[in-house]
């Protein structure tokens, strides 16, 4: 079914979202963030920790990463639920999990099982990242869903530097303390309860008997999907991984490299400012200026000799990071109708972390084959320039559709509908 002729969803009569059900699911996008990135500080002590464990100094690190590759394995199957069975029956059973999950870590004395709770986060991470987005799509269309989706990319980049902060501030007490963290979860599930609703579908008047959906229109989403893939793993987990090592090599010291690594992310954060700012003025502009800016970015890192060189590449890749971004969540979600969504969404996360799994694995298969570090980085910055231009061919054939109204409602179409209360 073409998504242009999908009947319209909407929420429970009398109802209408607002920036409190946006403020929520936002905060629950970040759920990744918080899964990757908390860590990162006490990662040396966790190893030493379990220093008496085989292979511990491979194993301690995939505490980090293990929750990114269960998101972008098992995405598919939570987009999967939320399309048959509804958004806020998942989502809601997802929120206890991830609290108990998260806080595993503090009672758990054997680092496989510790790894073993890490992976099954990531699998309830799968879950209540593609309910947010897609709640995100149901509630709100026009420029203002445009802007949400843009708001997911800054918020999580602010995120990303507050949580290492915090991260470490807690570490400071013990490597366990920081995953206390996760118990957030649950006075967060608190105000889903009182303030989401589900959205209703008339599934009749769609064609479609209960809990089933219409295929993926894939043609259209595969394009999206294989730039995302490109994008975030030789452009966007570049810039975040690697920029560290790059100063390293340098000799610059640790708060150096932190404050390099905070000043990257407000590019990010800058790059998404720009596209809700520009996006009517073309959103299949801004992704090609994306790749373009991200992969030259890259190509300055590499080419410094100092700090402030190094760091200001860093803020011109993070300003392409922050086009990226939007522009590929909007330009898939904006193809999808009501009973497509979860699934969509969940393919385009599965997609960007399945980037972040393969980044640091094509960088050090480059870095060994071409002789280093700054070499395999140009590699991924030549693959990000020409993924800017596959992006042309791409938008030649379907335009990236751009929102000019702010509108509100669940459709899985264009539809529009009354504008919103304050939720």
């Amino acid at each position: 079914m073409d998504a242009s002729r999908s009947p319209s969803a909407s929420p429970a009569p009398h109802w209408q979202p607002g920036r409190r059900q946006a403020a929520i699911l936002l905060t629950a996008a970040c759920a990744s963030v918080l899964g990757s990135l908390l860590i990162a500080p006490v990662l040396p002590e966790l190893e030493r920790a379990f220093a008496g464990t085989p292979g511990v100094d491979t194993l301690a690190p995939m505490a980090m990463t293990l929750p990114a590759l269960g998101i972008a394995v098992l995405g598919p199957l939570a987009g999967s639920v939320t399309d048959r069975f509804g958004r806020t029956r998942l989502l809601f059973g997802a929120m206890p999990a991830y609290a108990v999950l998260g806080t595993a870590p503090l009672w758990l004395d054997s680092l496989p099982l510790i790894l073993l709770s890490r992976a099954l986060l990531g699998v309830v991470e799968a879950a209540v990242m593609t309910v947010a987005l897609t709640l995100l799509g149901d509630y709100f269309t026009g420029a203002r869903r445009d802007r949400y989706m843009t708001w997911h990319s800054v918020i999580t980049s602010v995120a990303a530097v507050g949580i290492l902060a915090v991260g470490g501030g807690l570490g400071a007490a013990g490597w366990r303390t920081p995953f206390w963290l996760y118990a957030a979860a649950l006075p967060l599930l608190g105000a889903m309860v009182v303030l989401l609703r589900e959205p209703s579908f008339d599934r009749a008047a769609a064609g479609l008997a209960d809990r089933q959906v219409t295929s993926l229109p894939w043609r259209a989403l595969a394009p999206l999907l294989v730039l995302t893939v490109v994008g975030a793993a030789c452009i966007f987990f570049v810039l975040q991984v690697q920029l560290g090592f790059v100063l390293d090599d340098l000799g610059v010291a640790s708060a150096g490299i932190g404050a390099s690594a905070a000043i990257a992310n407000a590019g990010v954060v800058a790059g998404s400012l720009c596209f809700v700012r520009w996006v009517r003025d073309g959103a299949g502009r801004l992704l090609v200026a994306a790749f373009v800016v991200g992969g030259l970015g890259l190509m300055l890192v590499t080419a410094g000799h100092g700090w402030v060189a190094v760091t200001g590449g860093g803020f011109v890749s993070g300003v392409g990071c922050g086009l990226m971004l939007p522009s590929l969540l909007i330009g898939t979600t904006s193809r999808l109708a009501f009973d497509q969504r979860g699934r969509g969404t969940a393919a385009w996360t599965s997609a960007f972390y399945l980037g972040q799994f393969l980044s640091p694995v094509a960088i050090g298969a480059l870095g060994a084959a071409v002789g280093g570090l700054a070499h395999a980085i140009r590699f991924c910055a030549v693959g990000g320039l020409l993924a800017g231009l596959a992006a042309i061919l791409v938008l030649r054939r379907r335009p990236l559709a751009v929102s000019g109204q702010d509108d509100v409602g669940c459709s899985g179409d264009a539809t529009r509908a009354a504008p919103a209360g304050r939720g």
